[in-house]
């Protein structure tokens, strides 16, 4: 079983969780840029952040064997802090990077006129450089959400189908796929979706344009959750086909969008005395 990660927070998890994910059948993922937790106070921490998920997070997973993306973007949480709002005008020198294949997370956290203001420019970023986005939808009021993030799609420069909307549930499917996006689930231990609740939802919509991923962050989460779904969709029935194009040729084709997918993975170099990071130096 190949797998594709989505969307995943490698910044929050251990090197054993890249050996787990590639034993699992994790062969590439991608990694939207978020919030970590407490609180931004300048946009210079974004941008060592961007600058982490563009080289020091690809180097680390390319020694365990997974071709590693990001996605860039200010996201919604801190898009109401106007601390962090200068992002805004300096993300098109990220946006050209060969390592970003969307803009994202963007969204909504609160639904709040901050967040509006935030979504419309980057999905007008999105498609000034040729890029898909990916939609954070909000984990309050998630149908309200959703709907209004369908809205400013609708509004913006962007089509729906460069669009992944992203945290969806029962409630919330159907809209989603009337809009003509592709649609993303999240699977975590206790809250989001889980395994069975993901293979029901693929029984009455089918796989088309959909995508599954374990968004594991700081909390509570699991980095092997994309594998259980592949594992229960078997189980319920689903052919080894399905299971593909779920886990591998949906997020290839979303992020293939981009034009910068690269899935082959360059073999790790020899590093000092057996060590698996690199130390000082130039």
């Amino acid at each position: 079983m190949r797998i594709f990660d989505p969307h995943i927070h490698m910044t929050s998890r251990t090197t054993d969780d890249y050996r787990a994910m590639y034993d699992s059948g994790v062969r590439a993922l991608v990694e939207p840029s978020f919030w970590l937790g407490q609180p931004r106070t300048s946009p210079e921490s974004f941008f060592d952040y961007f600058d982490a998920l563009l080289g020091w997070e690809p180097f680390r997973a390319a020694q365990y064997g997974i071709a590693h993306h990001c996605t860039l973007a200010l996201n919604p949480k801190e898009a109401n802090d106007p601390r962090c709002t200068p992002v805004l005008d300096e993300l098109p020198r990220y946006l050209v990077k060969d390592g970003v294949v969307a803009v994202g997370e963007i969204g909504y956290d609160s639904m709040t006129p901050a967040e509006d203001t935030a979504l419309a420019a980057q999905l007008q970023l999105a498609a000034d450089h040729g890029l898909p986005a990916l939609v954070h939808t909000p984990h309050r009021d998630k149908l309200s959400g959703l709907r209004r993030t369908i809205d400013v799609v609708r509004e913006s420069a962007l089509a729906p189908d460069r669009v992944l909307l992203d945290h969806l549930n029962e409630t919330t499917v159907k809209d989603a796929a009337e809009s003509g996006s592709w649609l993303g689930f999240s699977i975590y231990p206790d809250t989001k979706m889980d395994e069975d609740r993901m293979v029901a939802v693929l029984k009455e919509h089918g796989t088309e344009k959909v995508l599954v991923n374990s968004a594991a962050d700081w909390g509570n989460s699991d980095p092997l959750k994309t594998r259980k779904v592949g594992d229960a969709m078997l189980a319920a029935g689903f052919g080894a086909d399905d299971v593909d194009q779920v886990l591998w040729r949906n997020p290839v084709a979303f992020y293939g969008l981009s034009g910068r997918l690269q899935l082959d993975v360059p073999e790790p170099e020899a590093l000092h005395e057996g060590n698996s990071i690199l130390r000082g130096g130039e």
